[in-house]
């Protein structure tokens, strides 16, 4: 049985496809015994793929993109988002018919300890939208759980979440999901799993092995038993409310969020655009200088 190892950046349901992978053996099937850590901070993946504890990384491919072009070489492998599980969250008495421009002059509280994304896309969405954010008051680079504290306590107008925390302040009755990126922020290879470029001819086997497993489990997850998917929420997120978790759940499940392992190159391009236009890359990286397209390849 080969081995391979993953350093993730996060414990998070949008990561759905590779615990259900596990739990059901679908990476045993194909071959491969995988051994997974999410690492607080994050950025420990960078340190784990440099030191070689891990193999592989999981996160977003904003990372890769902001690393093109210098020493740290990385290779994206394929990908385990097909968009991206965000929503904006607004206090009651916002506009039943809300658009974006109506964050102008508002205070945004945006999470940024776990990575630019959702400012950055959220960011590229108000500019392709005609709105700039410059009139938007923005908090950043604090952590969800401080901003979700702050915003309950009653700072800003409204917060950038990922879709459980989102859901969670609606059923408290401290905010309402307004915005769903799911639904209207198109195509965007958000999470993707990238190595050394020097290590992938080494790790090409257990690489192709490990992508036939996701790729089993996207194509499962639509017909899979609930009670599966339960057991995979209740394991991973026992403190969660499971409803709220299963509605988020869900809502994933319904958009293109994990229809395919392989990365829309026109896509790839979208976000890198955003991330130029954000400053966060010298130049928009190109689809070839970011990703080995030999191992998605097969599921287009």
């Amino acid at each position: 049985m080969d081995k391979l190892t993953i350093s993730a950046t996060a414990n998070g349901l949008n990561y759905l496809p590779e615990y259900l992978a596990d739990q059901e053996g679908l990476f045993h099937d194909a071959g491969l015994d995988v051994t997974a850590v999410a690492c607080d901070p994050w950025t420990g993946v960078l340190d784990d793929l440099e030191s070689g504890r891990a193999d592989i990384a999981l996160g977003g491919l904003w990372v890769p993109a902001m690393y093109a072009g210098s020493e740290r070489e990385l290779s994206v492998v394929c990908q385990l988002n097909h968009q991206f599980p965000m929503a904006i969250a607004v206090r009651d008495g916002g506009s039943d018919n809300f658009s974006l421009e109506d964050l102008l002059g508002k205070v945004v509280l945006a999470p940024g300890a776990g990575g630019s994304a959702p400012y950055e896309f959220t960011a590229g969405l108000l500019r392709e939208a005609g709105v700039d954010p410059v009139g938007i008051r923005f908090v950043r680079d604090l952590s969800t759980a401080m901003l979700v504290e702050l915003f309950t306590a009653g700072l800003g107008d409204a917060i950038i979440a990922d879709l459980v925390t989102a859901t969670e302040l609606e059923a408290s009755g401290a905010a309402r999901i307004v915005f769903r990126h799911l639904d209207d922020g198109g195509i965007m290879p958000n999470s993707v799993y990238y190595c050394r470029t020097e290590r992938v001819a080494e790790l090409r086997d257990r690489i192709t092995q490990f992508v036939t497993g996701i790729d089993t489990a996207m194509r499962l997850l639509p017909t899979v038993d609930p009670n599966t998917v339960d057991a995979v929420l209740k394991r991973r997120w026992p403190e969660k409310d499971q409803g709220i978790l299963r509605e988020a759940q869900r809502q994933m499940a319904e958009s293109a969020v994990w229809d395919t392992v392989a990365i829309d190159e026109s896509a790839s391009d979208r976000w890198m655009r955003i991330l130029a236009e954000g400053g966060l890359v010298r130049t928009a990286p190109s689809y070839d200088s970011l990703a080995d397209d030999s191992f998605m390849a097969d599921y287009r």
